[in-house]
């Protein structure tokens, strides 16, 4: 069974690639029994769509930026 290192280090992972069948399963099997991982994995995609968002944004000193 996966311990909660092996478990965050696999939904992040999966960000990036498709997980095998028995890390899905392995990653499902531990999310039911814990609470602190469950709620890391629901997230996960709101953290990396932040992050993304934070990434993607202009600079206050960007002539392109209005009010700049």
């Amino acid at each position: 069974m996966l311990n909660c290192h092996q478990a965050t280090q696999l939904m992040s992972e999966s960000q990036e690639r498709p997980l095998t069948t028995g890390e899905k399963l392995s990653l499902k099997v531990h999310t039911l029994m814990c609470g602190a991982c469950h709620n890391f994995q629901q997230q996960l995609p709101v953290l990396r769509r932040l992050c993304r968002a934070y990434t993607e944004r202009k600079e206050p000193d960007d002539p392109k930026q209005p009010g700049a």
